[in-house]
């Protein structure tokens, strides 16, 4: 079968390898449709464990199935990270600091034609599609219930002013997610073209991040790796609030201490999902309450990944892209 092999942001190899075998309780799933998602293009990130077939927004086919509960030819949306369910972080409800999801994934990646599905994932993270949602569709679930995950972290409700630093896809999902809860949203970017996406999205007011603005907002979500979108998360954050980091710049970031302590900020993290925000995610998508297909901007075959690549680290007139294996 054919997989891109990631050595850094341009250069990504096509290349031949075995179809895996399957065992017991296993599933083989022919990808459909892969996402790119962005934390793929932080090489800083990416390129300590290089050179590794990336990938891991897939929906497909089961082609094989040594499982009870799957069948050959259902199209499913498979999740690379799931956790024990028995550790005290599972147990607490944090699954995504549970060390079993930070160590599985699918084999080899979602960047290839076929994936081996573990045992584990077969057990916990497998979902069918219902005949509404599209391949292309089910790749949003794992990055949606990422936003899901984190603005129930920071209990965003009716009410709220909700500031997005960054309008790409994960700013849009953001949006309309915030939106979803009764808040009133400001976006933010540096792209005419982002801006104007995110009031189509929904944004109740847009502005450019490259000019200085003055407002406060109960809750900020970081919603890119721009430093600049950290200083502005604290100025422009009310009493009281909470900052999001959806999204991390390359080095480490300085708290202004003194506003920190006196205004009693709250500045967290998110990383990943688990079972129960994937199923928000999901119905959310079946429903169309939150809109993805129409931020798919780009559909390219595997061949073409280090194009796909390209336009994603060049951020202009696109938003999503998708590969078709």
């Amino acid at each position: 079968m054919r997989v891109a092999v990631y050595y850094n942001n341009h250069d990504i190899r096509l290349q031949e390898m075995p179809t895996p075998e399957i065992g017991l309780g296993e599933l083989l799933v022919k990808v459909r449709a892969s996402g790119i998602c962005g934390t793929d293009v932080m090489e800083w990130y990416r390129m300590k464990k290089a050179p590794r077939i990336l990938g891991h927004e897939i929906a497909g086919d089961i082609v094989q199935s040594n499982s009870d509960r799957y069948r050959v030819g259902q199209r499913v949306f498979v999740s690379h990270h799931v956790p024990c369910n028995q550790c005290k972080y599972c147990l607490d409800g944090n699954h995504t600091a549970c060390d079993t999801l930070h160590q599985g994934n699918y084999d080899p990646g979602g960047y290839s034609e076929f994936v081996r599905v573990p045992a584990l994932n077969v057990d916990r993270g497998v979902y069918v599609l219902p005949d509404s949602v599209s391949y292309e569709e089910g790749t949003f679930i794992e990055p949606l219930a990422c936003v899901v995950r984190g603005q129930n972290i920071i209990g965003i409700k009716k009410g709220h002013t909700v500031l997005v630093l960054g309008s790409g896809v994960s700013g849009l999902m953001n949006i309309q997610l915030a939106k979803l809860k009764g808040a009133q949203v400001i976006a933010t970017d540096i792209h005419p073209y982002r801006l104007q996406k995110a009031k189509e999205f929904g944004a109740d007011r847009v502005v450019d991040a490259a000019h200085d603005f003055d407002f406060e907002a109960d809750r900020v979500i970081v919603c890119t790796g721009a430093m600049k979108a950290v200083v502005q998360a604290f100025r422009w954050i009310a009493k009281k609030g909470t900052i999001l980091l959806f999204a991390i710049p390359e080095q480490n970031i300085q708290v202004p201490t003194a506003d920190f302590w006196r205004h009693e900020l709250t500045l967290t993290s998110t990383y990943g999902a688990a079972g129960r925000d994937l199923d928000e995610a999901l119905e959310l998508i079946k429903d169309q309450r939150v809109k993805v297909n129409e931020m798919i901007t780009h559909r390219l075959p595997l061949e073409k990944i280090q194009e796909g690549f390209q336009i994603c680290l060049e951020a202009k007139e696109s938003l999503k892209v998708v590969l078709m294996p």
